[in-house]
């Protein structure tokens, strides 16, 4: 969650020099850094969820999965984002310690003062990753999983899961039943959305 914006450019290199001793992290956007708010136990329970599983799936296979410490950088459109989860199995990431530019899936857990910016300006800006072929929306208060998936034609499509449905990943081939994502976790009414 953005909390605060700097009134200064700041370079590209200024920026990543700065958040190796920040307290806070900041994602940065065309020259802007925006601090970022702490999550809830929710959302941090589903991000570490996923992201065990997906690292106990892909284990040896020769990808990565970071989660809420690791940047995404596109280059082209000059951001940088935390993802709550990413995957590359690039091996061109290997030589960046800090960020990472070619991820084939990011997952961002939804909260009530992200999901708009998650949906709309943060997803039209990872669409700017030519390596990333899924970008997953997770609900921290409901059962519910967004996957869109590029097609062979470029074009993103939905895969919408819900409760007592078992969860699709194609980029690393992964699949799991959707209690497993929020193990832990205390969910609204689902009657409540």
């Amino acid at each position: 969650m953005v909390i605060s914006q700097s009134k200064y450019y700041i370079s590209p290199e200024e920026y990543l020099e700065a958040e190796k001793v920040s307290e806070i992290k900041h994602e940065y956007i065309d020259g802007q850094v925006y601090a970022m708010a702490g999550a809830s136990d929710a959302h941090v329970t589903v991000s570490m969820n996923v992201s065990m599983l997906l690292r106990n799936h892909l284990r040896g296979s020769g990808c990565r999965v970071y989660m809420l410490d690791m940047k995404a950088r596109i280059d082209a459109i000059n951001r940088y984002f935390y993802p709550d989860v990413m995957v590359t199995c690039d091996t061109r990431d290997k030589e960046f310690e800090y960020f990472k530019c070619y991820p084939c899936l990011v997952v961002e857990v939804l909260s009530e003062s992200t999901e708009s910016f998650d949906r709309g300006k943060k997803f039209a800006s990872y669409r700017h990753l030519e390596s990333l072929q899924e970008y997953v929306l997770i609900s921290s208060d409901r059962m519910s999983v967004e996957c869109f998936r590029r097609n062979e034609q470029g074009h993103w499509v939905l895969y919408p899961y819900e409760k007592g449905e078992e969860v699709h990943l194609a980029s690393v081939d992964f699949r799991c039943a959707m209690p497993a994502i929020y193990e832990d976790v205390s969910l609204a009414d689902d009657n409540n959305f």
